[in-house]
């Protein structure tokens, strides 16, 4: 079974229902998740587990919202180890949540190139 890092049908429905401001979703989505990213290694470095189980799971929602599958199953589990309170999983997810990002982000940033002009 494949990973699915963005699926394109609902990146397509996003844009056929945001329209001119589909670019500014995007973005939107970007600069938020950097922030989500930074608020769960806080969160982690605090031993702060209802935050990071909260701050998992805001991350996961918005995931899903944009398409990115494999990223919100990520975040799933990062929400449930907040839930569980198990601080000592936490760094090795995270470390996974921050690569899934990465590649999405190029992704996404890829997708944003093509309305710029």
């Amino acid at each position: 079974m494949s990973i699915v890092h963005v699926d394109a049908t609902v990146l397509a429905a996003l844009q056929d229902f945001m329209g001119e401001e589909y670019p500014v979703l995007l973005d939107t989505y970007l600069l938020d998740s950097e922030e989500r990213l930074r608020m769960l290694r806080e969160a982690q470095r605090d031993g702060d587990m209802q935050a990071l189980r909260l701050t998992a799971h805001s991350f996961k929602g918005s995931c899903s919202n944009v398409g990115a599958l494999h990223l919100a199953a990520l975040c799933k589990e990062l929400e449930e180890i907040g839930r569980r309170g198990q601080p000592d999983e936490a760094p090795t997810w995270i470390a996974q949540v921050e690569e899934e990002f990465a590649r999405v982000k190029s992704l996404f940033q890829a997708e944003r190139a093509r309305f710029t002009g």
